[in-house]
Order: structure tokens, then sequence, then C-alpha cells
């Protein structure tokens, strides 16, 4: 139970954060529910299927995700991941999790950083879909985010959320709001091409991904909803200090 409900309040961070929360999870199942690295890499991942698809709808419905560049995205974002899982398979269980909390460590300083010197001034006015899709070059900036973010999150077992929320913002240029939502329609393929690789190598508990996705899922629904009537501040905070907490629990197991 103590898992359950852990992981409904962190539901709703990420729900509200657009972050399928992947490097949260491995945090706290590795320092303190002291679950073996790789069984929490593929479990987490595994759960963000669940949360991502209810993020997903729920920022859907409220305006926030452009469903086509999502999806376009994800279907790169999937082959790499499904790549990524066989080089983690051979990465020793404690390289690993010194190597997970550097990634989330360094995506949280970066995503600060673009946010803080570049966007506190643009336009929060939404975007048409074919705005985005139409614009030249617009398949070779999905590929090549796509393989980049979703070969970070085989390997690592993370969402690397924040990363493709970078890509959104600098080379989509699509609003804070608008990457926060669309970040989830992504990483739904990544998710799902990522478990498959982890599930393969047995690196899955069906007990324990049950427990994660219940409350994750439950509270990522409703955690969507206060997106978009946030304080672009309280957003931008909430992107940057997600992987953090999940790096810095990771250090301190």
């Amino acid at each position: 139970m103590a898992i359950l409900f852990t992981m409904f309040f962190m539901g709703m961070i990420l729900g509200f954060a657009g972050t399928g929360g992947s490097g949260f999870i491995i945090g706290l199942l590795v320092a303190v529910f002291h679950i073996p690295i790789h069984t929490a890499l593929g479990t987490s991942i595994a759960a963000m299927i669940f949360t991502t698809l209810s993020g997903s709808i729920s920022h859907f419905k409220e305006g926030n995700a452009l469903l086509k560049t999502g999806l376009s995205i994800g279907i790169f974002g999937a082959l790499g991941a499904y790549g990524g899982t066989y080089v983690a398979r051979w990465i020793d269980g404690s390289h690993l999790v010194w190597m997970t909390s550097g990634m989330l460590l360094l995506s949280g300083f970066l995503i600060w950083l673009r946010t803080r010197l570049s966007f506190a001034g643009r336009s929060e006015s939404a975007f048409e879909e074919r705005s985005v899709t139409d614009r030249p070059g617009f398949w070779s900036k999905s590929s090549m985010t796509g393989i980049v973010t979703g070969g970070l999150s085989g390997m690592f077992g993370i969402g690397s959320t924040p990363f493709i929320q970078l890509a959104l913002l600098i080379l989509f240029r699509l609003p804070l709001r608008q990457s926060v939502g669309t970040t989830m329609v992504v990483i739904l393929p990544i998710a799902l091409c990522g478990s498959a690789g982890f599930l393969q190598a047995g690196f899955l508990d069906w007990t324990l991904l049950l427990q994660v996705v219940t409350g994750t899922m439950t509270g990522s629904y409703i955690g969507a909803k206060f997106t978009k009537r946030a304080p672009r501040v309280l957003l931008r905070t909430a992107m940057v200090v997600t992987p953090i907490a999940g790096g810095l629990l990771l250090l301190v197991r």
C-alpha cells in the first residue's frame, strides 16, 4: 500500500508537469523501496505506458497536445528505445545507477537553463497542428529528436522528458504548455517499445508494475487538469524539479 499511495501523489505531479516520470519512479523504487536497478528500470518504463496514456488524453482534451507532431516523433523514438534496452542489459547495476542519476540531473539543469534564458517573454498562444507539421525540415527534426531521446530512454530507463521538451521548445518552437502536453504523446510509443525490450530481458516485475500503474495513472489524469490553469513560473519549476529530484534520490540511496 505504501508504494500505491506514493505513486498516486507522484502521478499528480507528473501529470501536471507533462512528464512520463520514469526517472522519478526509478529513484523512489531504488532509494526508498530497495528494488534492484534493472528491475526498477523495466518496471518504471512499462508504467510510463499507462501514465502517459492517461496524461495524454487529459492534455489533448485541454488543448495542450499536438497529436500528429507527438506521434511522429514518438515513432522514431520507439525504434531508439528498443535498441537502447540492449545496451542497458550489459551495463553493471552499480554503474547504471550513477549513469541514470547523472542523466536526470543533467536534463533538469538543461531545461532550467533554456527556459530561464530564452523563453521568459515568449507568447503562449497555442499553435495549430499544420503550422508545425508543414514547416520545412519537420521530418528530419522529428527523426533526429525521436531516435536520440528514445535511445536515452531505453538505455537508462527514463522517459527523456526534459530532452523532448527542450526539442519541442527549440526545434519546433512550441509554447511551453503545448511542449508539456505534446511530450506526453511522444513518450507513449517510446515506453511501449522500451518496456518490450526490458520484458524480453526478464527485468519486469508484474506485481510491482500493477501498484505503480494504479497510483500514477490515476494521479496523472488529475494532475494534467491543472497544467493549463497554472502560472507559467510554477509549470517551469515543476518541469525542472522533477528530474533533479529523481537523480538526487538515486545518489543518496
